[in-house]
């Protein structure tokens, strides 16, 4: 089965101006979690579509969804965690409640803060996957990335040819994600940016998906000023 897998557990504490949590703020006429979601579902490849939602707002996604009218007999909502990747491991424990494990099994994971993921990048996902390969959308990075220790003084300048910006989605073999996952140390786990990592610690492949410019991670004010920019302007489409 493929299962699609939309994460917003976060509260968005580092866009300081926000009245509520970044991922439900209007971009244009909608939330941010609903534009996300809404490519999700429009992908019919996909079992089931997962959406990983903060506890305490639970109850006022189901009131989104009511309000925008958004239904889908695949979209299955569970509580986030204590982190982005405890996020993740709750939808793989309804998914194993639920449908059980089958080998063949994969889930393509996304930010909900990147409401301009493509059908091109879901389905370069899926494609891959199913290859029973890990894969991870990245652009190629364009500046030149200074590494510090201290945070005061360049330590190193690495050659620019071989560092890429890593975006969402990332996609797994289900059921490896889970066994890899459950063998991290609780120091590796804690230090656990994304999921990537889990399968690049074990030293297994994770293939690159080329990304997309505009598949833009909102986080700031300034992220969110430019997201309202492409939105209105039609820069990006689908």
């Amino acid at each position: 089965m493929i299962f699609g897998a939309v994460l917003a557990g976060g509260t968005g504490s580092r866009m300081k101006s926000a009245p509520l949590p970044k991922q439900f703020l209007l971009l244009g006429d909608k939330p941010i979690i609903l534009c996300t979601l809404t490519q999700f579902l429009r992908n019919k490849r996909f079992d089931a579509v997962y959406i990983a939602v903060n506890g305490e707002w639970l109850n006022y996604f189901q009131s989104l969804l009511t309000q925008y009218g958004v239904s889908d007999p695949r979209l299955r909502i569970v509580a986030g965690g204590s982190d982005r990747n405890e996020t993740l491991m709750n939808v793989i424990r309804d998914i194993k409640n639920t449908f059980g494990e089958r080998e063949e099994d994969v889930i393509i994971t996304h930010d909900a803060v990147r409401p301009f993921v493509s059908q091109r990048l879901i389905d370069q996902n899926i494609d891959a996957v199913l290859q029973q390969v890990a894969c991870d959308t990245a652009i190629p990075a364009v500046d030149t990335i200074l590494s510090s220790q201290d945070g005061e003084t360049v330590s190193s300048i690495p050659p620019r040819r071989e560092l890429f910006q890593s975006q969402t989605p990332q996609s797994f073999p289900l059921w490896q994600l889970w066994e890899l996952y459950k063998a991290l140390s609780p120091q590796q786990k804690a230090e656990l940016t994304d999921a990537c990592k889990i399968f690049v610690l074990a030293g297994k492949p994770v293939r690159i998906i080329q990304g997309d410019v505009y598949n833009l991670k909102i986080t700031t004010d300034g992220d969110y000023q430019i997201a309202q920019a492409i939105c209105q302007s039609g820069l990006w489409q689908e």
